[in-house]
């Protein structure tokens, strides 16, 4: 399907509209299943902990985040459009660091306070813990994850870290948009086949033999080079691709072939990474690396043109999608604790109770969003803009970024 060029008349993009909710949407199932995933660290963890799990689970967590930050580069150019820089600072930062703040201090405190009691290091007590948490209280070691700052922001890292990479290319713009920047922009946009599937690789690649040995993720903002350096990458390619009609109708031809692509890679990483686990080849960590990193730009390539390809059209649930898609992000990891906490002690076993989870959290997030759309001091607090309020893009995808 054809679609205008960056330099036309801007239009509704409903894949990007559909691809960031569904992007989300699998955020949200994600972090259900990290609940039960054997062996990995999460703030609670199910009797029910399965490792068959960790397979799927890798095959989603390599590029998941990627694709979210590359969604938000796409907005970011979206919204670019008519907009003075100090105006998209002004409008991104209302955007990101309002949500941010108001989740850190409402919707978030659950969750460590859950995760202390169920160390047995924090006693029960919700009203007494919040007390203690606004006022800056020191904790025992490992009551919760962020500890050792007093507070945390938990699954808002990601707010933090694209207000952060907006504010970066924002201040770039004028490079970004310089002649220079344009060529740059365009060498991006023009490439096609294998070069299009090898070239924007090899930044990842660098980054990984430079950096992923010194900078293992913390999320904590400031000691993240690697992931900074990759996500912000994404972000800028995301940027860069914008509405170009060639590169997508580029990445709609490849998709069979990028799928083909990504899966082989998947197979022998898996492959791979079990038998380095049962060996204990630590010398494997440097291919596997590398092979995760083709694996990622191979997994967005096939997401863009298969979702170029089929999602492009109005569908009816896009619309209430894109408003509720944000509140939903803010909501749906307190909502998942909650019910984790009370559906525990129920013994639902390993079928019912995950489907019980992920259908409460369906509820909650649905419920609460329903209430937060219609209450007008609400809706800034969850990032949507105001009742009436004219969008200053005309036509441009709503965006958590």
């Amino acid at each position: 399907m054809s679609t205008p060029s960056c330099a036309s008349t801007p239009v509704r993009r409903h894949d990007i509209d559909a691809l960031r909710a569904l992007a989300f949407g699998l955020v949200i199932l994600y972090h259900v299943a990290m609940y039960y995933v054997a062996d990995w660290h999460w703030h609670l963890k199910s009797p029910y902990a399965a490792e068959w799990l960790q397979a799927p689970m890798r095959a989603l967590n390599l590029w998941r985040m990627d694709l979210v930050f590359l969604v938000s580069g796409l907005a970011f150019g979206l919204v670019r459009r008519g907009q003075s820089v100090a105006g998209l600072v002004r409008l991104r930062s209302l955007r990101l660091l309002v949500p941010l703040a108001f989740g850190m201090a409402v919707i978030v405190p659950y969750q460590p306070y859950a995760q202390g009691v169920a160390n047995g290091l924090i006693a029960p007590g919700f009203g007494a813990f919040l007390l203690r948490y606004y006022s800056g209280s020191t904790w025992p070691p490992g009551a919760f994850d962020g500890w050792h700052a007093g507070v945390t922001w938990n699954h808002l890292w990601y707010l933090a870290y694209l207000w952060v990479y907006t504010m970066v290319l924002a201040a770039l713009l004028p490079l970004a948009e310089s002649a220079a920047g344009q060529r740059l922009r365009r060498a991006f946009t023009g490439l096609r086949g294998a070069a299009l599937m090898v070239v924007p690789v090899l930044p990842l690649v660098l980054y990984s033999v430079l950096l992923w040995p010194h900078f293992p993720p913390t999320h904590d903002l400031v000691h993240d080079g690697w992931l900074h350096a990759v996500h912000f990458t994404v972000f800028v390619y995301g940027y860069w691709i914008g509405l170009d009609t060639g590169l997508w109708a580029e990445l709609v031809r490849l998709r069979w072939r990028t799928l083909g692509l990504a899966l082989v890679l998947l197979v022998l990483y898996l492959g791979l990474l079990g038998l380095a686990q049962q060996h204990g080849v630590r010398s494997a960590r440097w291919p596997l690396r590398v092979l995760a990193d083709v694996y990622l730009w191979a997994a967005l390539l096939t997401i863009l043109g298969w979702a170029h390809h089929r999602l492009n059209r109005p569908w009816p649930w896009l619309r209430w999608a894109s408003e509720s898609v944000y509140p939903w992000y803010l909501l749906h990891q307190t909502a998942i604790i909650v019910l984790v906490v009370w559906l525990a002690p129920a013994h639902l076993g390993p079928v019912v109770e995950p489907l019980a989870l992920v259908a409460g959290t369906v509820g909650l997030c649905w419920g609460l969003t329903a209430v937060v759309r219609r209450v007008r001091w609400l809706r800034p607090l969850f990032g949507l803009p105001g009742q009436g309020e004219k969008p200053l893009v005309k036509r441009a995808p709503a965006s958590l970024g």
